[in-house]
């Protein structure tokens, strides 16, 4: 279930180039990241220049951006987020164009502390575990494909998984 915001300085960036930024995002969050395209969300966040800040100054002549991640802690390995890292940033690049300077930050969030539609990650993982197809994930689209029982096998004891899963 992951959350992706992605802040550009450009607040008159083209509806298609925001749109290749999200499907591509998307895509490796199910590539990459074997996460679920139903349950991936992609904010973009288009800032004035005036109001991105490089070195203290405000950015002026280039074009920056930022993603910011929010993920289920303990789904992924360290390879694939490094993976995600690399593919992400080499994404902007060809959508944006060259770049000064980008980032991608990966922030992992306890799955007590993170839900999606109204369910914990720990309660849909827990569901998911316990063999209940329609139980706690099912409603936010989780019930088909990856998203759905994949986890279960992880999540038997009602544990978040250690190993990655789709969600």
């Amino acid at each position: 279930m992951p959350y992706f915001r992605v802040t550009i300085p450009d607040p008159d960036l083209p509806a298609d180039v925001q749109c290749a930024l999200a499907e591509g995002l998307t895509r490796l969050a199910v590539s990459v990241l074997q996460k679920s395209s139903a349950r991936t969300i992609v904010h973009i966040n288009l800032v004035p220049a005036g109001s991105y800040f490089v070195d203290g100054r405000p950015l002026t002549g280039n074009r920056d951006a930022h993603v910011e991640a929010s993920l289920t802690l303990g789904t992924n390995s360290a390879a694939q987020k490094a993976a995600f890292i690399a593919r992400a940033g080499e994404l902007l690049s060809d959508v944006l164009g060259p770049l000064p300077r980008s980032g991608v930050a990966l922030h992992e969030l306890h799955p007590e502390s993170y839900g999606y539609n109204g369910v914990t990650q720990f309660d849909y993982y827990r569901g998911a575990g316990a063999g209940a197809g329609a139980g706690a994930g099912a409603g936010a689209g989780a019930g088909a494909g990856a998203g759905g029982t994949g986890a279960g096998a992880a999540a038997g004891s009602g544990a978040v998984p250690a190993a990655p899963a789709a969600h």
